[in-house]
């Protein structure tokens, strides 16, 4: 009897055991994915123009402040576990600040992914560090080649170097070519030996003559915890220093519900 105790404690131990590592793995590859994804990254002024050459650049007003509620949600699809989070934030003077309204589901996922990605941010903007996300020369090489659809045009981008915070896919402009609507790929350089694949959609529109990222969406397949799904929504109460006008809501929202 004393040895098949014994035996029985220290199955649930190893047990126990194995729950963390995998709640580990799950934890970090929500990270990667937040890693992907946090805060607005930096949108080129003349990125469509420049890229697509279907359009005549235009001045366009760079994102430099902002005030935004975003909602957060995670969602583990193997070990069935998720977690919701809204809160404010705000980019001015150089500095990213955020404050939590309300959080639910999974602590784990609350704690240790969703508050950590919204710190991650900070520390980028903090350290200068965001503008090595940004759609720019400095960062991408653009296709001179446009590839026509029904209703969109498609063109191709390149990193410049493996970087987690970069994208190997494509810009999705509007018919006209003169809007950046998405952009689309797979982060260019695994941020762990435990990813296999990382996706990531941007979704962005021109609100009061700014173009913002207006959601985000992204999953990360990782060794022996599945697939992991990250979404972000951006609502702008301003932009520069300005108030949302009422039409430009409504473009966002509208964004917003096509996917």
């Amino acid at each position: 009897m004393h040895q098949g105790g014994s035996a029985g404690r220290l199955r649930r131990i190893d047990a126990r055991r194995k729950m963390v590592r995998l709640r580990t793995l799950c934890a970090a590859s929500f990270t990667v994915v937040g890693l992907a994804i946090a805060g607005p990254p930096l949108v080129a002024r003349d990125a469509p123009a420049a890229a697509a050459r279907v359009s005549t650049p235009t001045h366009e007003e760079p994102l430099t402040q902002y005030r935004a509620y975003r909602r957060m949600h995670a969602h583990s699809d193997r070990f069935n576990q998720e977690a919701w989070m809204e809160a404010w934030t705000e980019l001015e003077a150089g500095k990213f600040r955020y404050d939590v309204v309300s959080e639910r589901g999974s602590d784990y996922i609350r704690g240790k992914v969703l508050k950590a990605m919204l710190k991650r941010e900070q520390e980028l903007v903090a350290a200068g560090e965001c503008a090595k996300a940004g759609l720019t020369a400095d960062n991408y090489v653009f296709s001179n080649t446009v590839i026509d659809g029904p209703d969109e045009k498609y063109v191709s981008i390149r990193p410049k170097r493996k970087d987690v915070l970069l994208l190997d896919g494509r810009m999705v402009l509007s018919r006209d070519g003169g809007e950046l609507l998405r952009v689309e790929g797979r982060l260019s350089k695994n941020p762990s030996f435990w990813t296999s694949l990382v996706n990531v959609i941007r979704h962005y529109a021109r609100l009061d003559g700014v173009r913002v990222p207006i959601a985000t969406e992204s999953t990360a397949k990782v060794k022996f915890a599945g697939v992991s799904q990250l979404d972000v929504q951006y609502e702008y109460e301003s932009i520069n220093g300005r108030p949302v006008s009422l039409a430009a809501r409504r473009i966002s929202s509208a964004g917003r519900g096509q996917h």
